[in-house]
């Protein structure tokens, strides 16, 4: 496990918020690397509002770091070496060497244990969490772990890793063996894809409100008039099958591809023509991911008059997707193209199932207010010629401050396995940045920008 994630794991333990009506109780076990841990008496996991919450006060007492904590100004700080943790109560911002890191989840504290969602310590903390219905308990898995949660239930299921609908198609990611049965109904019309031998895989975003409990959810439709919303279930154990339920407005054919070839990428394509559009990355194109960060419950940033990061970047991302599907050499797919929210690891894995040749993730930065200026990040040494094509033209379209191109050891780009780069146009806390990036002007240029970058860096016309 990283020392950062073991920062962030010591901060939230700190938290606390006021009991909320909205949870119930479990008697679940808890598993640390294959080994139980003995609970407090009376402390138990909850499902709060569809959220597994886990107390993780016995697991801190294993780890040392430096803890402050401020009653009166309710901050806590946490340090080792040159890194820096500071977090206040009741604000979902915590700030790491400057960096503001955003929360998924605020955690709860029952009789005097702080109890946080496995989702936050799964992406934020290192740590790998699964939550076995059946049995009511929690595994846990550390990096430097080597035991498999799924050898106490003998499961050999493929994972459902995530969902996309984008370009009148869906999307659904998929790691392992699965078989897709796929039909279509009337009264309502609907299509029924059944991924048998599947579950949801321990990193499956919670996209609008996904039960981790039940494990439901569902997300709403716009901008496609043959499709009102996409439902996804747990439908049964025994085989285990994912259930994915496309609620029509009308009936509709399709057309289904993947999976057979080995791509980890199931599409369901409701571009019904004798000769329907084919599977993202098999047009002989350069195929572009193109990802707006952040979205639905998780704002990112919010900037010095309150505007929300994730409406930046979705609003950037739309207009770039618009110019490079009007380019005859690039074909593009979005990670997401509402306000809708998708883990890390599925952003990541949709790039990777569909061996992009470029993965772009979009953000506005955070900091003092007197910071401003253009960063462009890459994580491998190999993915900075892309960074470079890119920050040359958006440091001249947006006419900010040029503050580098530099590494950045963030998921999306450390992940994904073609070039990666992830764009900080500008900085929301900073008023003049905040103005010029919520221009449509000055999208518009970033957006040419991008463009250009990517058509240098791929060699396209």
């Amino acid at each position: 496990m990283k020392k950062f994630g073991f920062l962030m794991f010591l901060v939230v333990i700190m938290i606390a918020f006021p009991k909320v009506a909205d949870a119930s109780s479990y008697n679940a076990k808890i598993y640390l690397d294959g080994q139980q841990i003995n609970l407090s008496s009376g402390v138990k996991v909850e499902n709060n509002n569809g959220t597994v919450m886990v107390p993780i006060r016995v697991i801190s007492e294993n780890l040392g770091f430096n803890v402050g904590w401020n009653k009166a100004t309710k901050t806590v700080t946490v340090q080792d070496g040159s890194q820096n943790v500071t977090m206040v109560v009741g604000n979902r911002l915590a700030d790491i060497n400057g960096q503001s890191v955003q929360m998924t989840n605020a955690p709860v504290l029952r009789g005097g244990t702080t109890l946080v969602p496995i989702r936050f310590v799964s992406e934020q903390m290192g740590l790998q969490v699964r939550w076995d219905n059946a049995q009511k308990a929690v595994y846990l898995t550390s990096t430097y772990g080597e035991f498999n949660p799924d050898e106490t239930t003998g499961s050999n299921a493929a994972t459902v890793d995530g969902l996309v609908f984008d370009e009148n198609r869906l999307l659904v990611a998929v790691t392992g063996n699965a078989k897709a049965n796929v039909s279509k109904l009337s009264n309502p019309d609907r299509i029924v894809i059944d991924m048998v031998n599947a579950k949801f895989s321990d990193t499956f975003g919670s996209n609008n409100n996904f039960d981790e409990i039940n494990k439901n959810g569902q997300f709403s439709v716009s901008g496609y008039p043959d499709v009102q919303a996409v439902r996804y279930s747990l439908y049964d154990t025994n085989p285990m099958t994912v259930r994915i339920v496309i609620d029509l407005n009308y009936a509709k054919n399709y057309a289904v591809s993947g999976l057979e070839d080995g791509s980890g990428l199931l599409v369901v394509d409701l571009n019904a023509t004798s000769n329907p559009t084919p599977s993202p990355g098999t047009s002989g194109k350069k195929l572009v991911v193109i990802d707006a960060g952040h979205g639905a419950h998780d704002p990112g940033t919010l900037g010095a008059t309150k505007k929300k990061e994730k409406d930046f970047n979705l609003a950037m991302a739309l207009k770039v997707e618009k110019l490079l599907a009007k380019e005859k050499n690039i074909e593009v797919v979005m990670t997401r193209t509402t306000d809708t929210f998708l883990e890390l690891k599925e952003r990541a894995k949709i790039a990777n199932s569909l061996k992009a040749d470029v993965f772009i993730s979009i953000h506005a930065n955070s900091g003092p207010s007197t910071a401003s200026g253009t960063e462009t990040y890459y994580y491998h040494e190999s993915d900075k010629a892309l960074a470079n094509a890119l920050h040359k033209e958006i440091v001249k379209a947006v006419g900010l401050k040029d503050r580098g191109v530099r590494f950045g050891n963030f998921h999306v780009i450390r992940e994904t396995t073609m070039p990666g780069s992830l764009l900080e146009i500008g900085f929301l806390s900073n008023k003049n940045d905040e103005s010029k990036l919520f221009d449509s002007a000055t999208q518009d240029r970033v957006a040419e920008a991008i463009v250009r970058g990517i058509k240098t860096y791929l060699k396209v016309d």
